[in-house]
């Protein structure tokens, strides 16, 4: 059974009411958005949070950037524990946690920066749990949905930045090509030297970039079966441990 709660330096999250609990590729994920953007110029303004579970990404991301932050969450209980994690960090006047569903949400203002955990288990095996599947497989929200919002509600020089599985790379670089999104770099992850990617992390822009896009690698293990250096470096504001 997994922990009920996940203590970070800075804040907390509480997750027994959400079928996503808190995951090593997600914390990547906010780590690595969070890293990017807190020095990217201009800064950022206005965040929008897809699908955002316990509020770990929404927090993440506002420990580094101050800017107004809105997360998404269709399923009411995890909704409602985003809220509580939120209310009781330090960035509870930051985020604002809304209990819609994406296809239903129309923001008042385009974002700089749209992050997504999404849900990625397209037509896999599905489970007996359906908070599960909800969370797990795009039966209530596809790639190309997120894809097309982003679209739609990036500012001009505005960032997606989605967390997938590896084998959908292709599949996801030809729905952003549809979309006039532009593919600024991507991080592909294993869990050790020897094993193959598992995660893919795509950063797209509106903004047509004037070099070609950065291809990089993420190894979360060592030889040793230790954190590697890059992840340690990645994660050491966040994790307790590090």
């Amino acid at each position: 059974m997994s922990n009920p709660f996940f203590h970070f330096k800075q804040f907390n999250i509480q997750q027994d009411r959400c079928a996503m609990k808190v995951c090593t590729d997600a914390c990547i994920l906010g780590a690595y958005a969070a890293g990017k953007f807190s020095v990217n110029q201009p800064a950022m303004q206005r965040i929008l949070d897809i699908g955002c579970g316990t509020g770990l990404l929404s927090l993440m991301t506002a420990q580094k950037i101050p800017a107004i932050i809105d997360a998404i969450e269709i399923d009411e209980s995890a909704a409602s524990q985003a809220m509580e994690n939120v209310h009781q960090s330090k960035w509870k006047d930051q985020v604002s946690v809304h209990h819609i569903s994406l296809q239903s949400f129309h923001p008042v203002a385009p974002y700089d920066l749209i992050i997504s955990n999404p849900p990625f288990f397209e037509n896999d095996l599905k489970s007996g749990d359906s908070m599960k599947n909800k969370a797990k497989h795009d039966i209530t929200l596809s790639i190309e949905e997120i894809i097309t919002f982003a679209a739609e509600n990036l500012s001009a020089n505005g960032c997606l930045v989605l967390l997938l599985p590896y084998h959908r790379s292709n599949e996801v670089e030809q729905m952003a090509v549809q979309q006039n999104l532009y593919l600024i770099e991507k991080l592909f992850v294993k869990h050790a030297e020897t094993h193959p990617y598992f995660r893919s992390i795509f950063q797209f822009s509106k903004s047509k970039p004037a070099t070609d896009p950065l291809i990089r690698e993420l190894v979360i293990y060592d030889s040793e079966k230790q954190y590697s250096p890059a992840f340690q470096s990645l994660l050491a504001d966040y994790y307790l441990k590090l």
